[in-house]
């Protein structure tokens, strides 16, 4: 049975996590050589991973074709772990994700990540236009989950190998806002991530469950638990202030029905929405860092303590690149800072 980590561990792994955002006034292309350039500035800056999600028909986010980001972003970086958080599995048939992942584990060895969703990354108008028979949905998702580890292992009981694919054994991650996620992963014996950035409501619950119930796996021997972050971190506390607005904004549109692209910051935007929308904004930027270097150590190792993850992987929306990258830079120093003084 595995065992919480302790209070306090100087092991902490930070990643990235990159929805590609298409900017207002923006091309899908800028998004797509955005991605690269930051997922090259996370490398230099020592991120552990690159992750970005299948999302469809967001006319903000351009990581649809996940797998086709991840090779574009894999040619520009060398070293950076790169992968899917993640692909929504129902939307697919194992094999072709086997083919797809096994492809850019040749291309990038041991470098390539597979985050497991069992959402249609979208609604069901989008799931009926991926042309999947709609009876296998997500209630397959661990029958899905077991078959696709089987043609990525090359598993000889299959009636055929995935090629490419077979013997690549892309390590597999579980995805999960709930507590069916760490329940599946802790059955499966597989790393779970949770996305707490922007549905933190079960977190606690979610990695409590999964480390009580962990059991080892050919994969993993012991409980390993990566949540969602945002930071919005910039020099000054009213800069970071206002570089989230843009995040805030497509939230908002988001939960409205009426998403569109990543708008530039409006300062004091929070302050001009109804109660209502600011209590569901503070809700879901509940495990977020919006301010200076002070202000994300404080906020790191706050969550830390009250979650004692493995690893946090960061995201936010932020509108112009200089600041996403700036961003990056004070999150990294500020996740130093906070492991220099773990004891």
């Amino acid at each position: 049975m595995g065992r919480d980590r302790p209070i306090w561990s100087r092991m902490t792994k930070v990643s990235v996590l990159d929805l590609v955002p298409v900017t207002e006034g923006g091309t899908v292309r800028e998004a797509l050589l955005r991605a690269a350039d930051l997922a090259r500035h996370a490398e230099t800056l020592g991120y552990e991973r690159y992750w970005t999600a299948e999302h469809h028909g967001m006319p903000g986010i351009a990581s649809a074709a996940t797998s086709v980001v991840l090779a574009h972003v894999g040619a520009a970086t060398s070293t950076i772990r790169i992968g899917a958080g993640g692909i929504m599995l129902p939307n697919h048939a194992p094999l072709a994700i086997a083919e797809q992942f096994g492809t850019l584990e040749a291309l990038f060895p041991g470098r390539v990540d597979l985050g497991l969703g069992r959402a249609p990354g979208s609604d069901q108008r989008v799931a009926q236009a991926m042309r999947r028979n709609m009876t296998s949905g997500a209630e397959n998702f661990p029958q899905d989950v077991i078959e696709l580890q089987a043609f990525l292992a090359g598993d000889g009981r299959l009636p055929f190998q995935a090629t490419p694919g077979a013997e690549s054994n892309v390590p597999l991650w579980i995805l999960g806002s709930s507590l069916y996620g760490a329940q599946l992963a802790a059955h499966l014996g597989l790393p779970y991530a949770f996305a707490s950035h922007f549905a933190p409501d079960m977190l606690d619950d979610a990695l409590h469950i999964y480390r009580r119930d962990f059991k080892p796996s050919a994969q993993l021997q012991q409980p390993y638990a990566m949540a969602g972050f945002n930071i919005f971190a910039a020099d000054s506390q009213e800069e970071a202030e206002n570089i989230a607005t843009s995040m805030m904004q497509a939230v908002v549109a988001l939960r409205t029905g009426t998403p569109g692209r990543l708008q530039p910051p409006k300062p004091g935007y929070r302050d001009t929405l109804p109660p209502m929308a600011q209590a569901m904004l503070d809700n879901f930027l509940a495990a977020s860092s919006i301010g200076t270097q002070a202000v994300v150590e404080r906020d790191l190792a706050a969550f830390i303590r009250r979650t004692r993850v493995d690893e946090i992987i960061v995201g936010g929306h932020i509108y112009d690149q200089a600041a996403r990258k700036r961003s990056l830079e004070i999150g990294m120093t500020a996740m130093q800072a906070v492991e220099a003084v773990a004891v």
